[in-house]
């Protein structure tokens, strides 16, 4: 089980007693945020993209979207989001809890920098009803992030 990959990655950094599991799903932002008790803007959601054949995740701010010409600009491609079951296959993670935690050797992450207004965000832990508290820097840290990229629109308005 996904979550069970998470904790144990936890466990290695002395942090799997800060994973959190709800009794309701956070599988979306809205339900993520609900469940956490924040802001949506403050839930990380990990997007997951389709680059020549390899697995891309993007991190970024439960109220940003995604701009097609910043991504295409970055990565020289369209943004093509997997398919359920290639986020499974390719990640190990299932839709609504996909994360950066605990992935498959060849995954890139990405954190897009509409995160870095808060102090704290919410990534989920590997299921549809986990998260954990992380700052940026843990998050950049644990994720094995490739760096801060900015390709999301429309997070500025809520800043």
């Amino acid at each position: 089980m996904s979550i069970e990959r998470v904790r144990a990655y936890f466990k290695e950094l002395g942090r799997e007693g800060d994973i959190l599991e709800f009794p309701v799903s956070s599988a979306t932002v809205e339900l993520a945020a609900q469940a956490v008790g924040v802001i949506p803007a403050r839930i990380a959601k990990t997007l997951s993209f389709l680059v020549e054949g390899k697995c891309v995740l993007i991190v970024a701010a439960g109220d940003a979207k995604v701009d097609n010409s910043k991504y295409k600009g970055l990565f020289h491609t369209k943004a093509k989001m997997l398919t359920p079951d290639q986020a499974v296959e390719m990640t190990s993670h299932a839709v609504g809890g996909v994360c950066p935690f605990a992935n498959p050797e060849g995954v890139e992450t990405y954190l897009d920098v509409s995160l870095q207004r808060f102090d704290t965000v919410f990534p989920a832990a590997g299921s549809s009803n986990s998260a954990i508290e992380l700052t940026c820097d843990e998050l950049a840290e644990y994720s094995h992030s490739k760096g801060w990229i900015d390709v999301c629109k429309a997070w500025q308005e809520n800043s």
